[in-house]
């Protein structure tokens, strides 16, 4: 499929350092590292985001859990872990 893509003066000239360094073939393989890139960092963000909402319904379930009690678990595991 091809698609356009229209880059900044800078992300250009990066894009063709890069090319030029030998790092890449051609700007379209510097453009796809770069999205794989945000697409590595977006699923990232949605893992944070979900845990983020877990940890919130646990809260709105079980009542809130005071920080010296989650770093004694926190101590207890990596006890286990390494003990």
């Amino acid at each position: 499929m091809a698609t356009n893509v229209h880059l900044t003066r800078e992300l250009e000239q990066f894009a063709r350092s890069c090319v030029e360094q030998g790092r890449y073939n051609n700007v379209s393989e510097v453009v796809r590292s770069g999205l794989r890139l945000l697409q590595e960092a977006e699923a990232r963000r949605q893992a944070f985001m979900t845990m983020l909402q877990s940890v919130e319904e646990e809260t709105d379930r079980d009542g809130p859990v005071a920080v010296d009690d989650v770093l004694r678990e926190i101590d207890q595991i990596i006890d286990a872990k390494v003990g």
